[in-house]
């Protein structure tokens, strides 16, 4: 199966890109837009499976192009917006939004909202193999060889964000904005982390999540 088609309408450039580059990290197909003008157009072209709707944008705003997309499209739609009063969000809910997220977020729980709307509608993703180690990012198991692997929830993101990017070498700086959702630089939040996922994995294989002196952690078969 094809990545999720994922469309992006957001006019804040700093949130636009973070949400794009989660998005994609988390193994979407992304595209990104700064307002709804060309709406219409991207909804027919690329036939998202889900849009991350921003609700104060230039121009239409969110609530308005709430109803263009339910008009067009079967896509899901999750709101994103820095109004939390329940009016807005039973608006929202009630004009066809699938989830509504409220600004500030952690890009992870957003990465989690718009996989669950996804799981939802039926655009699941596959299982990642890596040797013996499978990786079921849609059913939240892991299973090395015939045994289960119990992990915690941030040992899980960490784990899945490296399932996504196999075979690819990941800094401390991505992981720690992918899972944590922030790029400040702390290198002992990383270590540790990993360090007890790979503790966990190695207890029913052979090593796969290997460092790389110098540029971060790659999860492969081979050393």
């Amino acid at each position: 199966m094809n990545a999720p088609r994922i469309l992006v309408v957001e006019d804040a450039e700093a949130i636009r890109v973070a949400v794009e580059t989660a998005l994609a990290t988390a193994g979407f197909s992304v595209r990104a837009l700064p307002d709804g003008a060309a709406l219409e157009a991207e909804l027919s072209r690329a036939r998202p499976d889900l849009v991350v709707l921003d609700v104060m944008l230039p121009g239409r705003d969110g609530f308005e192009l709430l109803r263009v997309i339910r008009r067009l499209s079967a896509a899901g739609v999750v709101m994103l917006t820095a109004r939390d009063g329940v009016e807005d969000r039973l608006r929202g809910l009630g004009d066809g939004a699938d989830d509504y997220v409220v600004k500030p977020f952690v890009l992870a729980e957003l990465v989690a909202r718009v996989t669950a709307v996804l799981r939802r509608m039926g655009r699941t993703q596959p299982a990642v193999e890596i040797g013996d180690l499978v990786v079921d990012v849609e059913g939240g198991r892991v299973r090395y060889g015939a045994a289960e692997v119990e992990l915690t929830s941030t040992e899980w993101k960490l784990l899945v964000y490296f399932a996504q990017h196999r075979d690819r070498v990941v800094g401390k700086t991505q992981i720690l904005t992918a899972v944590w959702g922030y790029g400040d630089y702390a290198a002992n939040l990383v270590e540790v982390n990993v360090s007890t996922l790979r503790r966990k994995l190695e207890a029913h294989g052979p090593r796969v999540l290997h460092t790389v002196r110098g540029q971060g952690y790659v999860l492969r078969g081979e050393p």
